[in-house]
Formats: structure tokens, C-alpha cells, sequence
């Protein structure tokens, strides 16, 4: 059996909106600047798990933050990476509706992933992988033998999308098919193409 597995923001879900992001800044009362580059330079640690929700935004402020201050935070973030690609999200309901293996591979902290599962287009896939769950991130290879393993697959029986060449890279360092994304419908192409295979 072939599997399609989604990586999550930027492919299913759209970028997220500025202005999104500046409501963040104005809630947290933070340098603009210093927020967005306090928000990337951590992050990958909270994907990780190796940062709580409040160690992680405290970091990301450069001052201490309370649970209730971080939980709000926390939200709006959530927000932020919620609004679906509908053309990616179409593709994967015809998937699901043709039978095929379908599965999630993201980087994200696990307070995050639950907020995100809440999404119908997310709660559809029967197969969830969150970094923040198991302390794992890509592009490590030990997140795709994770991966396969829950899938009960050969990792060249999985088909891996995301929008990072280095996570593509890393999927096909663990002998899986890297797919990168750019639009809906240059992935139906490339998906459509290896089904021809």
C-alpha cells in the first residue's frame, strides 16, 4: 500500500497572516521585530518538546510568562496557522474518499497539535504524527523511521509532501519519496505522476 503523508503548516494550512502575527505582538506588549525573531529562533526547540508553553513564549519575549499569559499566546498562535489551503485540503479529502493511505508528519509542540486536531481537514487523517508528542523533529531520520512505524509501512511505500527542501531531503534519506510542495496544483501533478509509476 502506498501512503501520501501531509507535512502541516504551509502546505495544508496557508501561511500564516501578518496581521495575525501583529495581534500576537500587540496582546504580548512586544518589539516587533524581537517577537517574530524570538518566535523562529526558539521554535524548533518547543517542536521538540524541550521547551514547555510558557518556557518557550518566556523565551520568545525575553521575560516571564504565566501559564493563563502563555495559554492566550498559545491560542492565537493556533489561529494564526488554522486557515486551510483549499486546494490542498480538497486533494486530501479525495484521497480519504478513494481509499488511499493518508497520514500527517508536522513539526509541532503538542499544546499546539491539540488545538490543531480540533480542525476537521486535520481530525480526517487517520494517522498523526506530532514532533511535540514524541520529542522528535525533521529533518532528523529518526522521525521518519517513527513515522513508517506507525503506519506499519516500508519507508518506500510512503509518499512524504512538504514545503521544506530539507525535510523532503530527510524523507528521502529514510528511503521515502520526497515530494516538495509549492501549490495544489503542482502536488495533484506530481501525485497523479507517481501513481502512474
Amino acid at each position: 500500500m502506498r501512503w501520501i503523508v501531509f507535512d502541516y503548516g504551509n502546505v495544508l494550512s496557508l501561511p500564516q497572516p501578518e496581521s495575525e502575527v501583529d495581534e500576537m505582538v500587540r496582546a504580548a506588549g512586544a518589539d516587533p521585530a524581537a517577537f517574530r525573531a524570538g518566535y523562529w529562533k526558539h521554535r524548533l526547540d518547543f517542536d521538540r518538546a524541550a521547551l514547555t508553553t510558557e518556557e518557550y513564549w518566556s523565551a520568545v519575549l525575553g521575560r516571564s510568562v504565566d501559564a493563563g499569559e502563555a495559554a492566550r499566546l498559545n491560542a492565537m498562535d493556533v489561529a494564526s496557522w488554522s486557515h486551510p489551503d483549499e486546494g490542498v485540503v480538497a486533494l486530501l479529502g479525495e484521497l480519504l474518499a478513494g481509499g488511499s493511505g493518508v497520514g500527517l508528519l508536522s513539526n509541532a509542540p503538542a499544546s499546539q497539535a491539540d488545538g490543531l486536531e480540533a480542525l476537521p481537514w486535520v481530525a480526517a487523517i487517520p494517522h498523526r504524527v506530532f514532533s511535540g508528542r514524541i520529542g522528535l523533529v525533521k529533518p532528523d531520520r529518526a522521525i521518519y523511521d517513527h513515522l513508517a512505524r506507525e503506519l506499519g509501512a516500508d519507508p518506500a511505500d510512503v509518499v512524504f509532501v512538504d514545503d521544506r527542501q530539507v525535510n523532503v531531503a530527510g524523507a528521502r534519506e529514510a528511503g521515502m519519496t520526497g515530494v516538495p510542495f509549492t501549490t495544489a496544483g503542482t502536488l495533484r501533478a506530481d501525485l497523479t505522476s507517481l501513481s502512474n509509476l
